[in-house]
């Protein structure tokens, strides 16, 4: 791994500070349910910050993710997901992501950090993709970034009182993340 600046490999790479476009960005996760289908869902209340320094190795990510925000089609299962049996929100409104470090891996990147969630804190690493960074038609420069993960819902406490007992939701969630930013000022 080299530690030399790579913005050369970056088309119309910037450094600055990056706020996330609502309007253009998605929180995705996806888990088996009765180990035949997939359950889908989106958070759409997040707060997320990238610094892009002069060297992308040393740029940086914070997010805030607003539980409650859940949403998966369905609102009977939608409460039961906010609830005390998985992200208990009244408990805890809000999970957090911060970046520990970032790295290339092959063509792409990869960014490593930690994921608070019911008050637990793991290492999470996403795999990310830069989709490129250029103007948007209101002027403001925006940069467009993917990332995607798998976590382990058990390791933050997402349990149900059937879990072990043949597969009612699986444990692996997969985190699916597409980010538009808007240069700050």
């Amino acid at each position: 791994m080299s530690s030399a600046p790579a913005t050369g490999t970056i088309p119309g790479y910037t450094a600055g500070t990056w706020k996330a476009d609502p309007a253009h960005s998605e929180i995705a996760f996806t888990v088996r349910q009765l180990m035949v289908s997939k359950v889908c869902g989106l958070f759409t209340g997040s707060d997320v910050t990238i610094v892009t320094s002069e060297d992308p190795l040393a740029s940086s990510v914070t997010a805030t993710i607003d539980t409650a925000s859940l949403g998966t089609g369905n609102e009977r299962r939608d409460g039961h997901l906010r609830s005390t049996d998985y992200f208990d929100v009244g408990k805890y409104p809000t999970m957090g992501y911060r970046s520990t470090g970032i790295r290339r891996s092959g063509d792409g990147w990869v960014i490593d950090g930690e994921l608070t969630c019911r008050g637990v804190t793991r290492k999470v690493s996403l795999a990310v993709g830069s989709n490129g960074f250029g103007p948007a038609e209101s002027g403001a420069r925006r940069a467009r970034f993917s990332a995607t993960t798998r976590i382990s819902r058990r390791d933050f406490g997402l349990r149900i009182p059937m879990d072990g007992i043949g597969g009612v939701v699986g444990d692996e969630v997969s985190i699916t993340l597409a980010v538009e930013a808007v240069l700050q000022k």
